[in-house]
């Protein structure tokens, strides 16, 4: 993560102990002020976790560990073929901004869409209101990331995605989206190809207990800590 991170500069604090305590927070799910003492002090912790949030830094870590990912795999660091899909969260209590219910899945909090290649890696995430439009906001992720994605060839969403998403696609990205789904005569889990790693991938966020729930008070601290998720998943595997 060196490589990503402002350590150039002399400072009083070590950032890897800092980067230690923030993985550490995403696995265990602590809150702030019950930060360990063998880490730096939460106020130090928390005020780097919101900089690198504010500057890009971490949008920059994750898009690095996520090239260096793939090119361990043998792969072009940039995807062709990615998936969008979102999942709903329960909120905890206390939590206003952004609040809705997915009257489909019966839950009150949030949804999370997530952007992953091939691999499962997550390359952009946006977190709104459960009762928001998966076509409207998956479309918005898309624009964010209209920078990041240049070589994406090809986009599998489910039926959600029709109507805006499904324009912006194609305005943005010259392509068009494909939906892919399991049968409509199918029953039970039917893995879908490709798209099967969206769903992998939110299993893997059973892991982290800072993800099992939506504890924070605003989305931009959700959509960071699922991005320092993803860099923990990399960093294991590099």
């Amino acid at each position: 993560m060196a490589e990503f991170l402002p350590v150039q500069r002399k400072r009083t604090l070590n950032l890897r102990d800092v980067v230690d305590a923030i993985l550490w927070m995403g696995r265990v799910g602590s809150q702030w002020r019950n930060l360990p003492d063998i880490f730096p002090s939460w106020k130090a912790v928390n005020y780097y976790f919101n900089k690198w949030r504010q500057d890009g830094t971490l949008l920059k870590l994750n898009i690095g560990l996520n090239m260096a990912r793939r090119i361990k795999a043998g792969r072009n660091p940039n995807p062709s073929l990615v998936c969008v899909d979102s999942q709903s969260i329960k909120a905890a209590p206390m939590i206003n901004q952004e609040r809705g219910i997915d009257n489909y899945k019966r839950i009150n909090g949030r949804k999370r869409q997530t952007l992953v290649d091939t691999m499962g890696l997550v390359w952009g995430v946006l977190v709104h209101a459960a009762n928001g439009s998966d076509s409207v906001y998956g479309a918005v992720l898309m624009i964010e990331l209209k920078d990041t994605l240049k070589r994406v060839k090809k986009v599998l969403v489910d039926q959600g995605y029709q109507k805006e998403f499904m324009r912006t696609t194609e305005e943005v990205f010259g392509i068009k989206a494909e939906i892919s789904s399991k049968p409509p005569s199918s029953q039970g889990f039917v893995p879908v190809k490709w798209r099967w790693v969206s769903e992998r991938t939110f299993g893997c966020f059973n892991f982290f207990r800072r993800l099992s729930k939506d504890y924070e008070k605003t989305v931009e601290n959700s959509e960071a800590w699922i991005l320092w998720v993803n860099c923990q998943m990399n960093i294991s595997k590099l």
